[in-house]
């Protein structure tokens, strides 16, 4: 008789378990139209399966002192060190749904004394109260019929996964942003030379000037402007020095670190020596991390979707109590006192206010909101390549013509004072030649320093920094 009972809660139970995989799904990847071959938006660099991003950073910047930098920021930075207890947090999350699968086991010692009415029922015979002594345990377990503790654990395992991105994200942006707030200091470096250059040159016409003024060359005017273009100069060092205090400041930030001088080489001595290959589009799903990020992110709603579906099919659980109960305490743990209860449920839901079609409902609408957001994410990442690329060509061309004009600039300077020395030009043609030369100069120098920022940037798009 007992085993045509067991037998029959079998054959209530086979079906239900064989239903569980009709319910949780497992996640594949949605079909994202948007990679594809045009999504870089360029045909000046062959698109092939090589990749600078799997190049690791310290191959990528040849310079050792950026590299010290980057190796300090990585240890030290605050966001990173953030990011790393983000990770902490849901690798706990990760290690609790792996414990769904096992039962709940509580246990528990109680004294309860209980004074009794003695005209009550009982309260002549146990002489007016009862004092009770129980040490109990409780086992509980459900059974994962439709997936829920399953899709749960997976959840929870795309949480870890995701915020284990985000920290590379973190990282990579780290990466970009010491490197280019380095290359910004060499600029301003570069940009100081040639200002204290042209001050001192300045000077020296300022006081061959005078000489003119002197020998009837030259008025008055042509005094005032010279000075006036000496303050001009004098003027632009103090705000490229004032940058430079101020960058190093942020740049010290970046190294976990309090503001401090930063040591560093020359603008001239940078080289890409790096080929520029982005590789084909499809590999941003795995090179980039905050698209990796979003993707997990998905997963992650994917998952809980199928925990919102399973609340609507009965759950089956199963509890059991036992323990030591007496009425005086030196017989506690005799066998007289053993007690022990078992009993199982299959609850199903009916009428609970519509919460379980809402749950699902938000579930599935925040499922669709992570799709949108993970094509999102690969369509800025494919932007951002794209942006980086245009940069670099520009920047690339930019310089050639800008080396050309400072030298137009430069000879034009140069026949200029040579005219004005012999009285055949006109002062104001001196200046004006002098402030383009200059101007060129800073331009060139700012051209340059686009170029290897969008090296950068484009290291950074195709999700260069992590490996």
């Amino acid at each position: 008789m007992k085993r045509l009972k067991l037998y029959s809660l079998l054959a209530g139970i086979t079906p239900l378990l064989l239903m569980s995989c009709f319910v949780a799904k497992d996640y594949e990847r949605p079909e994202i139209e948007e990679v594809n071959e045009n999504l870089y938006r360029t045909d000046a660099i062959s698109q092939d399966s090589l990749n600078m991003a799997d190049i690791a950073w310290d191959e990528v910047f040849a310079d050792s002192m950026l590299r010290k930098y980057i190796a300090n920021g990585l240890e030290n930075n605050i966001d990173i060190r953030r990011a790393i207890q983000q990770m902490l947090m849901a690798e706990a999350y990760v290690k609790q749904g792996k414990a769904g699968y096992f039962p709940s086991l509580n246990v528990g010692a109680n004294l309860n004394h209980q004074i009794l009415s003695k005209n009550s029922q009982f309260g002549s015979f146990f002489d007016g109260s009862i004092t009770q002594y129980d040490v109990t345990g409780n086992l509980s377990w459900e059974a994962d019929i439709w997936g829920k503790i399953r899709s749960n654990e997976r959840a929870f395992q795309a949480s870890y996964l995701q915020s284990a991105a985000a920290h590379k994200a973190v990282q990579t942006r780290l990466i970009a942003n010491i490197a280019s707030t380095y290359y910004q200091l060499l600029s301003l470096d570069a940009q100081k030379e040639i200002t204290e250059e042209t001050i001192a040159n300045r000077q020296r016409s300022l006081e061959t000037t005078k000489a003119l003024k002197e020998a009837g060359n030259l008025t008055e005017v042509g005094v005032q402007q010279t000075q006036a273009q000496l303050y001009t100069a004098q003027a632009l060092l103090i705000d490229i020095n004032n940058q430079i205090r101020l960058l190093e400041n942020s740049f010290s930030i970046l190294l976990g670190e309090g503001p401090q001088s930063i040591e560093r080489s020359q603008l001239e001595d940078q080289d890409i020596n790096t080929p520029l290959n982005t590789g084909v589009p499809a590999q941003l799903l795995r090179n980039r991390p905050d698209v990796i990020a979003a993707e997990y992110n998905l997963v992650n709603a994917f998952e809980l979707t199928n925990v919102a579906r399973s609340n609507f099919y009965p759950s089956l659980s199963f509890s059991a109590t036992g323990g030591f109960q007496s009425l005086e305490l030196d017989q506690l743990f005799n066998a007289n006192s053993l007690f022990a209860n078992l009993a199982s449920s299959l609850m199903q839901p009916v009428l609970n206010g519509r919460k379980i079609r809402t749950q699902f409902e938000v579930a599935e609408a925040q499922q669709e909101d992570a799709l949108l957001n993970f094509k999102q994410a690969i369509l800025n990442a494919g932007k951002e390549v794209s942006d980086a690329l245009y940069n670099y060509e520009a920047s690339s061309e930019k310089i050639k013509v800008l080396n050309q004009e400072y030298g137009a600039y430069a000879r034009a300077t140069e026949y200029s004072e040579e005219l004005l020395n012999n009285g055949f030009a006109n002062y104001l043609e001196v200046l004006t030649a002098r402030e383009n030369a200059l101007n060129s100069q800073l331009n060139l120098i700012n051209a340059r320093y686009s170029q290897l920022q969008a090296m950068v940037d484009l290291y950074r798009a195709l999700g260069g920094g992590w490996q």
